[in-house]
């Protein structure tokens, strides 16, 4: 109903913003990411999504249309509502959800608030086919098998890296012809 609104960023709180735009002060549901972008005061642009949901409505703002775009991505996934979605969205950027989809990284969503490994699983599950590779980086990597990049990142967690950092590094490699090379490539950016 609301592509965006412009306006004076009038207060901060924990989990909204409220903007004044022609005299109206909206409220705002914001991810922790959106919320450190904005100052009291000064004239933002947020992209809108409005949601119903048992009689009551409520406006959920992003700083940027990619984090728009996966929150409702997001909210297509069986048991995941508004406020898990922005849960995700305050710890994790989106194209770090699309690595952790891309890569089926379930430990990159353990430091989601509310999100257990269930549902981090039927994340993976049901947004595999809805997230493209290119999404991965502003770049857009290019991925030529999703399998081995997959293979990798286990690789590199079970030699005790972390699955969100070894899923970035596995997903700024452009090419590798095998999974060794992958690794060896990987390990290489993560040493940088």
């Amino acid at each position: 109903m609301y592509a965006y609104i412009s306006g004076i960023v009038d207060e901060l709180l924990p989990d909204r913003a409220i903007l004044e735009a022609g005299g109206v002060g909206y409220e705002l549901f914001c991810s922790a990411l959106t919320l450190k972008r904005l100052k009291p005061g000064q004239k933002e642009r947020l992209y809108t999504h409005l949601h119903l949901a048992e009689g009551i409505m409520a406006l959920y703002g992003f700083y940027e249309p990619e984090e728009k775009d996966m929150f409702r991505r997001l909210l297509t996934v069986t048991r995941v509502g508004p406020k898990l979605a922005l849960s995700v969205l305050s710890v994790l950027s989106p194209s770090d959800v699309a690595i952790a989809i891309v890569t089926n990284n379930a430990a990159a969503f353990d430091r989601v608030s509310g999100m257990g490994r269930k549902t981090a699983q039927r994340v993976l599950l049901e947004l595999k086919e809805r997230v493209e590779t290119s999404e991965m980086l502003s770049g857009g990597a290019n991925l030529d098998a999703p399998d081995i990049r997959s293979e990798a990142v286990a690789a590199l967690v079970s030699l005790g890296y972390d699955g969100l950092a070894a899923g970035k590094a596995v997903a700024a490699v452009e090419q590798a012809e095998s999974v060794e090379t992958l690794i060896t490539q990987a390990l290489r950016k993560m040493a940088k």
